[in-house]
């Protein structure tokens, strides 16, 4: 028994050529169908006839390529990559050949030359990390993972919606849950003043390498740089640590597939679609959570610290801003001019830099020197609101803020008085 191997191309011309030669199919259709000439299907027909479906099948299968390279355009190339580019990928590295060298070459087939040469390892080829097991914390309070889980909690009832969460990493218990619009400063900012004021202050929080934690700069890789939640943080004496990879905040990560399962179906029983509804439910479902996962932890010690009396938590949990104050005593923030009332100490504020302060609640205060500083909003509804950049994760709710926009736009129009905001969730695409 003969095998025939065939690309599809040869076998749908195998077909046509067979239904032609059973009277069921005529030349010029054939003709159409194959894209060939009337002399072509007649010679493709006597080929049939006389060699039967292998006459069909290209000659030039097994043999070299007439545009390949040769064997000394080959090994120049690889003594190059050798020699000045070992440590490039395939891609970069045929950029530089062409560009440098003069020595145009395709990125596949560099990839496979350079792969035979034992220069390039492919993705499957590549051993695997090892990411072993670590001990757990010893007391409860000494780590805290946290995360954000954007998924659709409330099924076709709702929108995609972001659940914060707070793990123990001694006891796997759940410390707090919270449902936000996204994941940004603002939601963790009020998550983690809820987690403070139920179990006090932890040793430290454990997240991933959001830009909400970690400032990615070159100079914050010594430590130097500090987000605004970051900045929080040390002000309470909280320490934040980065994860490297999912696997080291794994706790955390498997809660997420726990919750998606669990949680889920919970608010589905209870008939909640939405955030505000859902948040109210979470404290008993962390009782029932906590009764069925959580450990005993190795030490019965509470690494938690209760606030003290120097802790201002609601001044740590703001966005804040420098901002120059003109000798007219205005300043710009978030695109709106701010008008400071005139005062003594108002004036000895002029040509410095003040600190505004803006809240989870929306609230904005202006700060010279720690004395707040009275202002009033000028002319905010001929403001233009200029592009701003959107993170993936925060597009959802700027594409909400931006409807709730033009929702509002008609009545701003009518009214010079209307709130600046009329909540947090501007913030959604400005803090990540």
């Amino acid at each position: 028994m003969t095998v025939i191997t065939m690309s599809e191309k040869e076998v749908g011309r195998l077909r046509v050529l067979i239904e032609v030669a059973d009277g069921k199919l005529s030349v010029a259709d054939a003709e159409s169908l194959l894209a060939l000439g009337r002399r072509q299907i007649f010679r493709l027909q006597a080929v049939l006839r006389d060699h039967g479906a292998a006459g069909l099948v290209s000659k030039k299968r097994g043999r070299r390529s007439n545009r390949a390279h040769g064997e000394t355009f080959k090994r120049t190339v690889i003594d190059i990559v050798t020699q000045h580019y070992g440590d490039f990928g395939p891609t970069l590295a045929a950029e530089k050949l062409a560009e440098v060298h003069q020595l145009p070459v395709g990125v596949e087939t560099l990839r496979q030359w350079m792969i035979e040469a034992g220069l390039w390892t492919r993705r499957r080829d590549r051993p695997k990390r090892i990411h072993q097991p670590r001990l757990r914390r010893e007391s409860l309070g000494e780590l805290i993972q946290i995360d954000g889980c954007k998924h659709y909690w409330f099924e076709d009832r709702g929108p995609q919606t972001t659940l914060l969460v707070f793990i123990d990493d001694a006891t796997s218990r759940l410390m707090q849950l919270s449902f936000a619009a996204s994941e940004n400063a603002f939601s963790y900012f009020q998550a983690t003043r809820d987690y403070i004021e139920r179990h006090g202050k932890p040793v430290a929080f454990y997240s991933d390498r959001h830009s909400i934690f970690r400032v990615a700069r070159t100079g914050a890789v010594g430590g130097t740089g500090m987000t605004q939640f970051g900045r929080g943080l040390h002000e309470l004496a909280i320490d934040i640590m980065c994860a490297n990879s999912p696997q080291a905040k794994g706790r955390v990560e498997r809660a997420h597939k726990t919750l998606q399962d669990r949680l889920v179906k919970e608010l589905r029983l209870a008939g909640v679609s939405d955030a505000e509804q859902a948040n109210a439910l979470l404290p008993a479902f962390i009782e029932h959570y906590n009764a069925r996962f959580a450990r005993v932890p190795a030490s019965s010690s509470d690494a938690h610290r209760p606030l003290g009396a120097h802790d201002d938590i609601d001044f740590a949990f703001c966005w804040r801003e420098q901002r120059s104050v003109s000798k007219n005593l205005t300043l710009q923030y978030d695109k709106v001019l701010f008008l400071l009332d005139d005062s003594p100490v108002a004036r000895t504020s002029i040509g410095k830099q003040v600190t505004v302060c803006d809240y989870p609640d929306g609230r904005i205060e202006v700060r010279w020197q720690g004395v707040p500083l009275t202002f009033r909003i000028f002319d905010k509804i001929r403001q233009v609101r200029q592009a701003a950049i959107v993170e993936n994760k925060h597009l959802d709710a700027a594409l909400e803020m931006a409807r709730q926009l033009q929702a509002q736009m008609p009545a701003q129009r009518r009214s010079s008085t209307a709130p600046r905001r009329s909540d947090q969730q501007r913030h959604m695409f400005a803090v990540g």
